[in-house]
């Protein structure tokens, strides 16, 4: 009988050992006591694009539902590549965040021949935060005032697109539309939507397909002229421009987003976290307000429902990338 009681006292103190021991894991505290310091939001681009734009929309709502600074830094340069390299080298510890650009993961991949990280494997995939439109815009001394001059014109001699940089949505936009449209067109890539903005409007290169909270303001300003939108149907912040797909291809459409992730090994209870502060800061009426005055819209998906929007538009990309044979090295 004592033996019996002795296993009994004996196993349910191992357990409760072995229980204190979990809690006690350092994976375990971290994640209880996260967020205890500022987090840094790595934008991988310019300041004053799209990508930075919702950054530090977001950062300030983060800010309020975590308690903690939530600071916006950017490390711009590689179509995104150098930002996100800052991030998939970081502590795995909630600390180091990144808003990155949908094509980093989908087209990047496939784009450079040598990565300073895996996309797959280097970084854990939180969810996609907002998704919008493009803009079709030329400089304000080209001749043209609609798509189809624009087309026609690229028939006849070799213009300049912009972009925030190789293989970033910018600029795969601009080959998605210049390959729609049966024109050729050469690529001049920036360190950020801004940069390549700036020198649109000084008339440096003809045209860009950017996003649209980086250009609409320009376009709104008379400093370029904005000349169709790439979704289906026309948006809010710029009522009389049409959509590609009315003003001269029809059926064209392409749209950009924006997803947040840590380094790979981040505590899942701390990725928990994240997303749900983040679907938090997506459902505020603050947020909601500040993303559709820049022509965005709310994501919040799942970790895995990104992890397959990646796989299916990554497969996609592929096929665009070799078939027109764009490489960034």
């Amino acid at each position: 009988m004592f033996k019996k009681e002795f296993t009994t006292v004996l196993r349910h103190a191992l357990i409760s050992i072995g229980a204190l021991a979990y809690l006690a894991s350092p994976s375990i505290t971290q994640a209880q006591s996260w967020p205890d310091k500022p987090v840094k939001l790595i934008v991988p681009f310019a300041a004053g694009g799209t990508t930075d734009i919702l950054g530090r929309i977001l950062a300030q709502q983060m800010t309020t539902i975590l308690g903690q600074n939530v600071i916006v830094e950017n490390k711009g340069g590689a179509g995104g590549n150098i930002g996100a390299e800052v991030v998939a080298n970081a502590p795995p510890n909630g600390y180091t965040l990144l808003l990155a650009s949908g094509s980093m993961m989908t087209v990047n991949p496939y784009l450079y021949k040598k990565l300073p990280l895996n996309y797959a494997t280097d970084l854990t995939y939180i969810t996609a935060v907002a998704g919008g439109p493009m803009l079709v815009s030329v400089s304000p001394n080209l001749p043209v005032n609609n798509l189809k001059e624009l087309i026609a014109l690229a028939k006849t001699k070799e213009l300049t697109f912009g972009s925030a940089g190789i293989g970033s949505q910018v600029h795969m936009a601009g080959e998605n539309f210049t390959y729609s449209a049966g024109i050729s067109a050469t690529h001049v890539p920036y360190k950020g939507e801004a940069p390549a903005i700036n020198d649109l409007v000084s008339s440096q290169i003809d045209f860009m397909v950017g996003n649209l909270p980086a250009a609409a303001g320009f376009a709104k300003a008379g400093k370029i002229k904005p000349l169709a939108i790439t979704s289906s149907k026309r948006v809010t912040q710029l009522p009389d421009v049409p959509t590609v797909a009315e003003a001269a291809i029809p059926g064209f459409v392409n749209v950009g987003w924006y997803a947040l992730a840590a380094p790979a090994g981040t505590p899942k209870a701390i990725v928990d976290k994240i997303y749900a502060a983040t679907q938090k800061a997506l459902e505020s009426d603050a947020m909601r307000k500040s993303l559709d005055i820049n022509g965005l819209t709310p994501i919040a998906n799942t970790p895995k429902e990104l992890e397959a929007q990646i796989k299916n538009e990554s497969a996609s990309w592929e096929k665009v990338i070799k078939g027109r044979n764009i490489s960034a090295q």
